[in-house]
């Protein structure tokens, strides 16, 4: 796992960031312990996005939108944290972001529930690092 401030300011950019993004995906994917394969620059195009494979024991496979989908975000924050628990919850209001999540006791807030859940995971990684040195060792031995 990544030093706390590297996990906290990739927290902060889940927070700021207006839409999903897969350069953001890829580093989620590394800062939770992941080894990480960008598509080369040369590939990335219009029709073709930027994304990458990561590393799970032997197997490579497809970079998830982490950033993108909730369903992804949840996958990874059970596979990393198993005993976590978090919520997620739609905030409505104009002057504040779209959704708020909380988990193991730490906030996160996003313009869509992934990017908020993906803060509040970082956030959380970030203050409880025997935890998440637990979490990268568990993903490496499967």
């Amino acid at each position: 796992m990544d030093r706390p401030e590297h996990l906290l300011a990739l927290a902060e950019r889940c927070e700021t960031s207006s839409k999903p993004d897969r350069m953001l995906d890829a580093d989620i994917y590394e800062a939770l312990g992941f080894t990480v394969r960008r598509k080369p620059k040369h590939l990335v195009s219009r029709r073709a996005p930027a994304g990458g494979i990561y590393q799970q024991g032997a197997l490579w496979k497809a970079l998830g939108t982490v950033s993108a989908d909730i369903d992804v975000a949840v996958s990874l924050l059970k596979q990393k944290a198993p005993g976590w628990s978090w919520s997620l919850q739609c905030m409505v209001g104009e002057d504040s972001p779209a959704f708020q999540a909380l988990v193991a006791e730490c906030s996160g807030n996003g313009v869509v529930g992934s990017l908020a859940l993906c803060a509040a995971m970082l956030r959380a990684f970030a203050t409880s690092e025997p935890v998440a040195n637990g979490a990268r060792a568990l993903l490496r031995s499967k």
